[in-house]
């Protein structure tokens, strides 16, 4: 199970070969894809600002990822991260901090080309 993150589904949605070539190997594995709501809120703002095809491509695709909830463990652990990075000095911000901190708390691995969640300790994250 992989957690998918705004800049892995803005690079697809524009055609990025290296981000289409891996949504072709998650679809041919079968692997389920979730998405948390503070990345669908990144990529679903960028589509309304470009709007026409582009939002209702960028719609289908959102609307049809299995999402990750945002529940009281995941705010936790959001906060228990941000507080460590913050002591290390190496803070992340606040959309991200949420992406890996709902990613961690359900397990999922990160698929990212942001090397900022490098950061996150005990997250798995995986570039394309």
């Amino acid at each position: 199970m992989v957690s998918l993150d705004s800049s892995f589904l803005i690079d697809f949605l524009r055609g990025e070969t290296r981000a289409v070539l891996r949504a072709r190997d998650l679809d041919n594995s079968g692997e389920t894809r979730y998405i948390t709501a503070p990345a669908a809120s990144e990529v679903l703002t960028a589509a309304y600002r470009i709007g026409g095809a582009y939002l209702e491509r960028t719609k289908v695709l959102v609307d049809n990822l299995s999402m990750l909830p945002f529940d009281r463990e995941a705010i936790h652990e959001a906060a228990r991260l941000g507080a460590e990075l913050s002591r290390r000095g190496t803070p992340i911000g606040q959309s991200d901090l949420f992406i890996a901190a709902i990613s961690l708390r359900h397990g999922q691995r990160l698929l990212t080309r942001d090397a900022g969640f490098l950061q996150v300790p005990g997250l798995t994250v995986e570039s394309y």
